[in-house]
């Protein structure tokens, strides 16, 4: 968990800084994040995969699982800004910032568990 959260606390650091300066040069929220979260989920797959979770299973399915989990996290997010934002009135900087806390956990889960799962040994599998 320490390391998925050094990964998820830079590039997501990263991605919501430049959330607050793509809003704010006037592009709207939801797309600012669905531009933002392709970039941040495609450069954090490998750092996930390798140093988050040590996963040495097969690239294509993990891959494949990363996508499916992303679409997820990205429904998520977008759900929650079309609510609070659009629907509640609530300001987009805020919402976008307990969106990432939210999003981060449940991949965590889905990542730990789906994505990058650990093969159990024959040992592990009997007991």
């Amino acid at each position: 968990m320490f390391r998925y959260g050094v990964v998820g606390i830079a590039s997501n650091l990263a991605g919501y800084l430049l959330f607050l300066l793509i809003t704010h040069i006037g592009v709207e929220p939801k797309t600012a994040m669905t531009l933002l979260y392709a970039v941040g989920a495609t450069a954090g797959f490998f750092g996930n995969r390798r140093w988050a979770f040590s996963h040495e299973g097969a690239l294509l399915e993990a891959s494949t699982r990363y996508v499916i989990a992303h679409l997820f996290g990205y429904m998520i997010n977008f759900l929650i800004l079309l609510t609070f934002v659009d629907v509640l009135g609530y300001s987009h900087q805020i919402v976008q910032a307990v969106a990432i806390i939210v999003v981060a956990g449940f991949l965590f889960v889905v990542f730990k568990y789906f994505v990058f799962p650990k093969k159990q040994s024959c040992k592990e599998g009997r007991e």
